[in-house]
């Protein structure tokens, strides 16, 4: 029976008026089928493509040639080198789609160069390998013979390698090029010898390292090729730590890194996909259960209003949401980027209006806004803090995993705003564009102002009549009764419900037109887990407020590691605009919102704010730039408010202090924060306690972090341990090797809560310093720490 299935798909992949992108993403219009016609998304688009264009390609190859022992044309970029080579992945994928959206033969020269340029590097191999991970080759190697600890002595480089996978079958997909796809499969087989010897065991302990979405590529080698050893890849890559809590309902999400997690489950729907194809109807419903299942948790109980989530990249605890609105490091941009690929990948399988109701938000709201609408720099962090603000990547100067996704996001606009199954035509997304839909010859055109106007119309163009249905999605801000979507007097979307599709079914006429209204549903929308934040939606737009330009320090980011974060000072929350009274007073004045004449999707909400914020404006958070801005606010009755600043009001200043006076920080056992800080450590261990990460070390181990010092010499070390810990709990603390101090734990504060100790450090210790190694060094039969964060603080 698989055979069968096997051939007949094989068949299904050699129809010559199938595309590429048709082949590997069924369902899904080819980018060159689907033209964006105006708006803001167009904008995005063909800035994105200018954006482009102004990085250097040489320098991007550089690292794979010095890989390949080759001589690089350019230097490899310093920003992030560490994880040289990934970039240069994401950037190939890019050229691909944005060549496959607007057809810029710029962007298909520059692709097929850097395939003719990497093609030298894969030859000069020999085995199939290309790639940028500096001194990759020992890593593989070691990995081959069973060594998989070395992993962690290299910034994840398997993630970085899965980036050169995806932009060779992008190049491919997108971009036409034959090549590449041989390229990638040389590729997808070279990485079968490396892991072909590991246990399961093995693997799994490998994959507890991030990986990217190696399980991904594997599966699209399969459906290149219905060649069942890639799909067996494809599982060998599935990190079971994860995909059987999934699949068993179990949502062990806590504390961990979020885009660590979400590629892995992009490949679990992809696994199920192919599944599917290949008759493995038991690994069907595993990957497909795992894959719904996470979707369901991050969509419904740990993202935000704007469709992004995590928050400094790990998700939140139930008891520290409030931590969102906190940070500076809100929502990664990596993180939507690839919750967009798996809504694409499961309406595939299932062509649910939830699906695009989830992707209209993350769209409009997060990936728009990720890109500056005039010099088109990406953002990495969205802070949803009150008052706080994003910094953007400037061309050849970042390098962070967020410049990778940003430069493929905006190119990417039209892949979902239609879709096709059967003689069925969905309408995903209102969006100015066209679809030509070949295999039933009629192009449809949608002409809309959307959110600017509540309104679209669908026009078709045919040569001859043509029977088909045409499905609109009624979307969930839109209330039933009051959408409607009318041809010739007659309205079909009459009893259709929100969060579903108004099917029309009839033989279509060239010049037949659909006009269609959509009344956008005011609402209010607490965070998760923390009701007295809200935000503000009109229909499915953020709406925020902009709240100026004080000390935007860093907007565009330079060369440094950090320089994606906004560093700039936190704003009290107490200086900030709130919403005091009953949310059903709340509610019934944001709906009562009023246009501002002259000002598109600019409203002000009369009697929602008071004082100097009497008069704020709301308009669409993807319209925030270069400002600090509002997403969410505190609101509660005033009765609440005057006991929450009783007892919140000194700890927001403690906060805004500790802020102050911090010159460098590291969060434990977190997964960047740690990797930034460059840590080494031995006979180290991890774990959670009161729902917050520790680190320690034991039996004369050890653990360390490089810390930024800023050339001062007035500092203290700020540690947090837990006040209640036992046995023997003696350790060193050093500076660049020399002693700073000696600590023992047990019994010094004997108080269930977390607690800080600070050390002055010498002036000798840190004079002529931009930075400092600061060890924890436990004494032999003892333990250093739990340690849950570390700070260089300016004294006070």
């Amino acid at each position: 029976m698989r055979r069968i299935a096997t051939a007949l798909f094989c068949m299904a992949l050699a129809l010559p008026e199938a595309t590429a992108q048709d082949r590997l993403y069924r369902n899904t219009f080819p980018l060159g089928q689907v033209k964006l016609t105006g708006g803001t998304f167009r904008h995005a688009q063909d800035l994105n493509v200018r954006t482009l264009l102004k990085y250097d390609t040489d320098r991007l190859l550089a690292p794979f040639l010095k890989e390949a022992g080759l001589k690089p044309k350019g230097e490899s970029f310093e920003n992030w080198k560490d994880l040289d080579g990934h970039v240069g992945g994401h950037y190939l994928s890019a050229l691909a789609i944005h060549y496959a959206a607007t057809g810029n033969e710029e962007c298909k020269r520059r692709m097929d160069y850097m395939i003719s340029e990497l093609k030298r590097c894969q030859q000069k191999h020999g085995n199939g390998y290309v790639g940028g991970v500096p001194n990759g080759m020992k890593a593989w190697d070691e990995i081959k013979k069973g060594n998989v600890g070395i992993v962690w002595k290299y910034w994840v480089p398997w993630y970085n390698l899965h980036k050169t996978y995806a932009g060779l079958r992008d190049a491919w997909a997108y971009g036409g090029n034959e090549e590449a796809k041989k390229m990638f499969l040389d590729l997808c087989d070279w990485g079968i010898t490396i892991i072909s010897p590991l246990s399961g065991e093995q693997m799994e302990q490998m994959l507890g390292n991030e990986f990217g979405g190696m399980d991904e590529v594997y599966a699209d080698a399969y459906q290149m090729t219905g060649d069942t050893k890639y799909l067996d890849a494809a599982k060998k890559f599935s990190h079971h730590w994860l995909l059987d809590s999934m699949a068993e309902k179990k949502d062990n999400l806590d504390n961990k890194h979020a885009n660590t997690q979400v590629p892995k489950v992009v490949g679990y729907q992809r696994i199920a996909e192919m599944s599917a194809v290949a008759g493995r109807k038991d690994d069907e419903k595993l990957y497909t259960d795992a894959a719904d299942f996470f979707w369901n948790t991050v969509v419904y109980n740990r993202s935000l209003a704007l469709g992004g989530n995590s928050r400094r990249e790990h998700f939140a605890t139930a008891d520290d949401c409030k931590s969102y609105v906190d940070d500076r490091e809100g929502p990664e941009s990596c993180n939507t980027n690839n919750m967009l690929k798996l809504t694409e990948g499961l309406f595939r399988m299932n062509p649910s209006a939830s699906y695009a109701d989830f992707y209209e938000r993350a769209m409009f709201n997060h990936i728009l806004s990720t890109q500056h609408p005039g010099h088109g720099g990406y953002v990495y962090f969205t802070s949803a803090r009150p008052a706080h603000y994003r910094v953007y990547s400037a061309p050849n100067s970042a390098m962070w995993c967020c410049v990778g996704t940003g430069m493929e996001n905006h190119g990417k606009y039209g892949e979902f705003i239609y879709s096709h199954a059967g003689d069925s035509l969905f309408v995903n997304l209102f969006v100015p564009s066209e679809v030509h839909w070949k295999e039933k010859g009629i192009t449809l055109t949608q002409e809309t102002d959307f959110p600017e106007k509540e309104t679209t119309r669908l026009v078709v163009h045919t040569k001859k009549a043509v029977k088909a249905k045409l499905l609109i999605r009624h979307p969930w801000w839109s209330e039933s009764g009051k959408m409607t979507a009318m041809i010739k007097g007659k309205d079909y979307a009459a009893g259709s419900q929100p969060s579903s599709y108004i099917t029309i079914d009839r033989k279509w006429k060239d010049g037949d037109v659909i006009d269609i209204t959509m009344p956008m549903k005011i609402t209010v929308e607490e965070l998760p887990n923390v009701p007295n934040y809200i935000a503000i939606m009109r229909g499915p737009i953020l709406m925020s407020a902009n709240m100026g330009t004080e000390r935007l320090d860093g907007l565009v980011a330079d060369n440094s590691r950090w320089g994606h974060i906004a560093h700039g000072p936190l704003k009290s929350v107490f200086d900030t605009p709130l919403i005091i009274g009953s949310r059903d007073d709340i509610r019934k004045k944001v709906e009562a919102m009023q246009p501002v004449p002259g000002k598109s999707l600019c409203f002000t909400v009369p009697g929602l704010f008071t004082g100097k914020f009497a008069d704020l404006e709301l308009e669409p958070f993807y319209r925030m730039h270069d400002c600090r801005y509002m997403m969410y606010w505190l609101s509660m009755t005033d009765k609440e408010y005057a006991d929450y600043r009783k007892t919140v009001k000194e700890e927001e200043e403690r906060r805004l202090l500790l802020d102050k006076r911090t010159v460098d920080a590291v969060a434990t056992a977190e997964q960047q924060p740690e990797v930034d800080h460059k840590m080494k450590h031995d006979k180290s261990n991890t774990g959670f306690h009161d729902g917050r990460a520790w680190r320690d070390a034991r039996d004369g181990g050890f653990f360390e972090y490089n810390l930024i010092t800023e050339g001062q010499n007035d500092l203290t070390l700020w540690v947090q341990y837990w006040g209640n810990e036992k046995g023997n709990r003696s350790f060193d603390i050093l500076i660049d090797g020399k002693p700073l101090a000696e600590e023992n734990l047990a019994g010094k504060w004997n108080k269930n809560k977390i607690m800080v100790a600070e050390y002055p450090i010498p002036e000798s210790m840190t004079k002529g310093k931009q930075s400092v190694t600061v060890t924890f060094r436990s004494k032999p039969g003892n333990i250093a720490g739990g340690i849950f964060h570390v700070r260089l603080l300016k004294k006070l």
